[in-house]
């Protein structure tokens, strides 16, 4: 051993000769003291679980607002081409018939491809599922594992 140890041989030296033989021994806990370590540990799980939706909502809302926004532009945009396209059509119409029966018949173009878009767009909303599936399935797991500590 070095000069500078203090320790008398044969015992138990840590890193940079700290003694290991002093530091006290975790005696058994009891019951109590486990008990309160697990609803200790559930309850930090369940503010960590709270968190986790937290956050995987806010990320949802955040691309879901990001999309709307472009969405809306996209839709502004398209909505001016089809007014366009609208008063083309109609006066291109104009030739051949009445203007009056011309805008007429591009109203109802307009009016049939609009009933088949909303058709379309409440079949597809009824396939949207707003509910967090990962905290879900976290959650139950956390709940398994919760009663295995129990038993």
């Amino acid at each position: 051993m070095s000069s500078t140890s203090r320790q008398p041989e044969g015992m138990p030296t840590g890193p940079g000769g700290v003694d290991l033989s002093r530091e006290p021994k975790q005696p058994d806990r009891s019951l109590g003291e486990l008990f309160s370590e697990m609803t200790t540990d559930i309850s930090t799980l369940m503010r960590k679980e709270i968190e986790l939706a937290k956050v995987e909502t806010k990320e949802e809302v955040q691309k879901a607002g990001k999309a709307a926004g472009m969405l809306g532009a996209g839709a502004l945009m398209g909505y001016l081409a089809l007014l366009f396209l609208s008063f083309a059509l109609a006066w291109l119409l104009d030739n051949f018939l009445w203007r009056e029966l011309a805008f007429l018949v591009v109203a109802v173009l307009y009016g049939i491809a609009a009933a088949v878009l909303a058709k379309s767009g409440q079949k597809k909303m009824k396939e949207v599922n707003p509910v967090p599936e990962q905290t879900i399935e976290t959650l139950k797991e956390d709940a398994e594992w919760a009663r295995a500590q129990r038993s």
